[in-house]
Order: C-alpha cells, then sequence, then structure tokens
C-alpha cells in the first residue's frame, strides 16, 4: 500500500498504471477509479493510444451503461460506483491484483466508501492485493495512516512554470459574476497567446459567459460541463479553428490534459451538493474554491508549455480561502451509503471520514420507510433490490414496486430537468420525453431515453400495473406528499413535517394534494421547483396501512374552552379533521383542569 503526490500534470494517471503493467508486478488486471465518466474515458484512451492500441485491447474503460473490455484488458478504468458493486458482488475481487484511487482528493462518497471496503478486505481475505492513492493536492498524512503508516511517495512531475496573476482589486460590485468573468477572460485574450480554459460554477454561468463572450475576434468558444452529451465533450477537448477558449466546470480540474491550453483563468468557484438532515433535501450551494482546488486549477496551464493563471480575486484574499473542500460524506444525502452499509453489513469501517451520525441515521429513518430496512436497521430482500439497481434508494423503490412502466419517470427524476422554466408539473416532463418540445434541452432527453431502456431492462418481469404517474411519485417520496394549507397562497405542509410553496402562476396550485418530486431544500420553507397532482383515492389506494385516527382533548387558549377532535391523519398531514362528540367525560374533565391551571 502507498499514497502517491504528485503535482497536476506529472503523468499520474496515464503513466503509472502503465507502468504498474509493463513492471509484471500484478499478474492480475489492474483497476483505476476516476470520479467522472469523461476522465475515465479519456484516460483509457489515452493509454490505449500509448500502446498504440485500440480501446478494450489491454486498456478499457467501464463506466453506467457502457464498457470497452475484453478478456486481453488488464487496465480497467471504472467509475467509483462501479468499485462499490464489484465488491458488494463478490468481495474477494477475484482476478484483482491492484487497485488505484486516482484524484482521491475530490473525497467522493463513493471514493471513501471503495477504499474504507478495500481495506477491510485486505484486512481479512485478500492481503495480497495492492492499494495505491494518488492525488495532487491531498492531504496525504491522514490517509497514510489509515492505511497502516503506508509510505508516502513525492513525485515532482514535469509540469511547466505557471505565473499567477490576481486582481489589483476586487471586481466591481455592481457587475454581475458572469460579467466580471468575461472582462477577466477578455483580459487574458489581449494579455496572452494560446489556448484559454476558464473555470466556471456551473452551466448556467458558462451560458451566459459563453453569450457575452460571443463575437471575439479569432476566438472559438467552447463550453464543457458534465450534463453534455459525450461527443459535445470532445469537441471541447479536441483542437479548434483560431484561439480556443474552453468555458468549464470542475469537470476540467483533474485528469484530462486539453490540448493547446496556455492559459487559465480561475473565477473562484465552485458549487457543491449540500443535504440538510433537518429537512431531507439537498439543494446545489455556490462557494468560494478552496486553495487545493485553485492549485488544481492552476496545473492546467502548465500540463504542455510554460503557462498563465488569472484568479478572479486579490492576493490578499487567497489567505482566506479554506485548504481543501469538505468531504462529500459531510454534506450529502447519505441514504445510498446506509443502504451499501446495510448490505455489506457493518458500519464499522475504516473510513477517513466517518459519516456523521444524525445523517445517517436519518438515512436509515428513510430507508426503513421505504421498506429496505427492518426496524433492526438490517437489509431486507427489497432492500436488497434496490442496493442492485443503479439509482438512489427512493427511485430504485419506486422502479421495484412498479416495474418497468416506472422507467421513464425514474429515468427522468435521477436527470437534470430538460424543460427549465416550464413551470413545476412533472406530467409535462414526463410527456416530453416521448413529444419534446422545441424548449426541450435535447441531449438530456436522449439521456432520458437511454437510462429509461436500461432501467426497464433491469426490472423486465416485475411490475404492479396500473400505477399513476403519481403515485409512482408518491412511492419515491412519500415523505413528501404535500397537503395545501388554508389560505389564497398555495403554501404546502408535506408530510414529513416541512413546509413546501408553489409559485402562484400555476395550474398546480389548486390542487389539494400534491407530490413534491424537487425542491430547492431551504430549510424554512422550500420552493417546489417539481411536483405532481396526487388524488387522494388514488394516495389511500397506495398506502391503506399509513392512514389512521387520532382522538384528541386539549385546551383551546384562543377560544377559552376545551376541544375534543377526531383527525384522520398520514404522518404529519391532517386530511380529515371533526368534533370528537363522545370523548370521555373524565378527559375533557383533564383538559378543562389543564386550561385553567
Amino acid at each position: 500500500m502507498a499514497v502517491l503526490q504528485a503535482p497536476p500534470g506529472a503523468g499520474k494517471t496515464t503513466l503509472v498504471p502503465l507502468d504498474l503493467l509493463a513492471s509484471e508486478l500484478f499478474p492480475g488486471r489492474i483497476l483505476m477509479l476516476e470520479p467522472r465518466r469523461l476522465a475515465a474515458r479519456a484516460a483509457a484512451e489515452r493509454m490505449a493510444e500509448m500502446l498504440d492500441e485500440a480501446v478494450g485491447q489491454r486498456v478499457g474503460y467501464r463506466i453506467r451503461g457502457e464498457a470497452r473490455v475484453s478478456p486481453a484488458t488488464r487496465i480497467e478504468v471504472v467509475t467509483e460506483g462501479i468499485l462499490t458493486r464489484m465488491i458488494q458482488s463478490d468481495a474477494e475481487l477475484p482476478g484483482l491484483s491492484c487497485l488505484i484511487f486516482d484524484e482521491f482528493h475530490e473525497r467522493s462518497l463513493n471514493a471513501d466508501l471503495g477504499l474504507a471496503l478495500a481495506l477491510e478486505i485486505r484486512a481479512t481475505i485478500r492481503p495480497d492485493l495492492a492499494l495505491l492513492v494518488m492525488s495532487a493536492t491531498l492531504d496525504a498524512a491522514p490517509v497514510a495512516a489509515l492505511m497502516g503508516k503506508a509510505p508516502v511517495i513525492t513525485a515532482k512531475g514535469r509540469a511547466f512554470p505557471v505565473e499567477t496573476r490576481w486582481l489589483a482589486r476586487p471586481p466591481d460590485s455592481s457587475l454581475r459574476f458572469e460579467a466580471a468573468a468575461a472582462n477577466l477572460i477578455r483580459s487574458a485574450v489581449e494579455e496572452t497567446a494560446g489556448g484559454i480554459l476558464a473555470f466556471l460554477p456551473g452551466e448556467s454561468e458558462i451560458r451566459r459567459v459563453e453569450a457575452a463572450l460571443q463575437g471575439l475576434p479569432g476566438c472559438t468558444i467552447r463550453p464543457l460541463f458534465g450534463a453534455m452529451d459525450f461527443a459535445a465533450q470532445r469537441a471541447a477537448l479536441a483542437p479548434a479553428e483560431g484561439r480556443k477558449i474552453v468555458l468549464a466546470t470542475a469537470i476540467a480540474e483533474t485528469s484530462l490534459t486539453l490540448p493547446d491550453i496556455h492559459v487559465v483563468v480561475d473565477a473562484g468557484r465552485a458549487r457543491r451538493a449540500r443535504f440538510d438532515p433537518a429537512s431531507g433535501m439537498s439543494r446545489l450551494v455556490t462557494e468560494r474554491v478552496t486553495r487545493a482546488e485553485a492549485e488544481q486549477r492552476r496545473g492546467r496551464a502548465g500540463r504542455i508549455a510554460p503557462g498563465i493563471c488569472y484568479r478572479m480575486w486579490t492576493k490578499g484574499e487567497e489567505g482566506a480561502l479554506a485548504a481543501f473542500p469538505p468531504p462529500e460524506i459531510e454534506a450529502a444525502d447519505l441514504a445510498p451509503l446506509a443502504l451499501e452499509l446495510a448490505l455489506w453489513g457493518s458500519d464499522a469501517l475504516p473510513f477517513l471520514t466517518p459519516p456523521p451520525a444524525a445523517p445517517l441515521a436519518e438515512a436509515k429513518a428513510l430507508l426503513v420507510q421505504l421498506g429496505a430496512l427492518d426496524d433492526s436497521r438490517r437489509i431486507t430482500p427489497h432492500g436488497r433490490q434496490l442496493a442492485a439497481l443503479p439509482l438512489h434508494p427512493r427511485l430504485g423503490h419506486m422502479l421495484a414496486v412498479a416495474g418497468p412502466e416506472a422507467a421513464p419517470l425514474a429515468a427522468l427524476m435521477a436527470e437534470r430537468d430538460p424543460l427549465r422554466g416550464a413551470g413545476p408539473d412533472l406530467s409535462l416532463r414526463l410527456k416530453a420525453i416521448d413529444h419534446p418540445p422545441a424548449e426541450a434541452h435535447r441531449p438530456t432527453i436522449e439521456r432520458i431515453r437511454a437510462e429509461a431502456r436500461r432501467l426497464a431492462r433491469a426490472t423486465a418481469g416485475t411490475s404492479r400495473p396500473g400505477l399513476s404517474t403519481a403515485q409512482m411519485a408518491a412511492l419515491a417520496y412519500p415523505d413528501r406528499i404535500g397537503l395545501r394549507r388554508r389560505g389564497e397562497a398555495p403554501r404546502y405542509l408535506l408530510s414529513g413535517g416541512k413546509g413546501a410553496v408553489l409559485a402562484q402562476a400555476t395550474a398546480l396550485a389548486a390542487a389539494r394534494l400534491i407530490v413534491a418530486t424537487d425542491l430547492d431544500g431551504d430549510p424554512r420553507e422550500a420552493a417546489i421547483r417539481q411536483a405532481i397532482a396526487l388524488p387522494e383515492d388514488e394516495m389511500r389506494a397506495l398506502f391503506s396501512d399509513r392512514f389512521h385516527w387520532l382522538e384528541t382533548v386539549e385546551w383551546n387558549r384562543r377560544e377559552g374552552r376545551v376541544q375534543a377532535r377526531r383527525q384522520e391523519v398520514f404522518g404529519a398531514l391532517v386530511l380529515h379533521d371533526r368534533p370528537w362528540s363522545e370523548a370521555p367525560d373524565e378527559v375533557l374533565a383533564r383538559a378543562a383542569l389543564e386550561g385553567l391551571r
């Protein structure tokens, strides 16, 4: 076991696996984990090219829904979730000799879980399994300690020098973020030569900066983000006519060499998912980059020649940046992790950062509600079925119960919104899969269609026919069934106890019951981004065992008298509320005494 530290551009991703293969130290396969699909493909293609072979011979890759491997494959590049499935299927990992965790500094949830599982396997049944953790900006000491005081190997690499240029003063506060970023890119164009890679937090910012830079003389603008189809991503990596300006998210931070890039413009923002266990909701937040992320981005400029890095902050601000981004395990929805741990049979794994206790408990409570865990928090046969599906447990539960008919809805809810700005009605999006309107995002529609076909095949032969779209959505989100509150505003109380609100100008706003399938995560009152109306009879048919009547007797302070009510409840929702005329006299008297006291 070892930890390898080397700067960006040193050749970790491509040279190390090939050198290990050439060393003949490992008779079996070498498996390398990459955090992103684009990086996994690109790394495998580059290594195959260096061997003068086609991908799928000695070097191949496997990502979700696609594999290029053969019996001759010795180096296999996979995305992180693939390793978890391999381990859960057969913990001995037959035929595997060496496991490499590339770009471990990103600290994704799957990478942390994969390393914890691999360490436990090595300590129990596979002491011969070689483990190598690689990164450019990793705090290596804690990882080395976790790996039994493994040696830390430091390499200087062959990166070219990169000059860093900071702003002389903070950006004009009257400018929008995108305008300031576009201005800095224009300055880079005027002051430098060669291709430019600009880092922006997300697709929306990329599109606005792209529009601001249209018509820049002699330049070709190429967006690069995760939601693009692979052909468009490949086009961003390829040489372009004139001067190329790539506008990219963090997808370009690691494991990619972009030809002819000499200049990096770092806008200083990163987008991260944050999960609030109190609300049970995730939301994306835009934050300042950390020093580690800034260093990764800076290194992109020194891959092929001496470079320049422009930073959209002053030198004085640099010291206020956090050292490293938070591990995903501290901020993510832990339901998928809780399911994997239940399938493994233990929470006591050697995690670099242990999962926080409260979010993990919330995740297990959700899995009990979905039937994936029993009351003792042990995995059920239904939970094993969910763990085998490449979906969040919510969507896996929906698919497992409803069968192939739910595949389009599951694929839709697992993807980004293909109809941004079209209002919150989920049914509109479902119709758009078959008949996309002009404003639909076609690459997203194509990905949803392909994933729906794959999920339908995975659940062929199992179904509960006749479920409506709303019922399917309620299977996935039983805690987000909303009952409209009194008043004119379309405010809802969700069955999990939280509040949510719809935009006024929508037909859904008149619905008494809805299922909220996408919320913005505001802990006080979340904005509903996607939802569907749920008829009460469909709700009762689906959850007949979860309705019950409560009898309450209490002093009403406002009216100064005892109130006795019978209420039909579903979770936190009171669907029917009526006087309880048969309340026992002693209960009424006790409530009156309490009120008077």
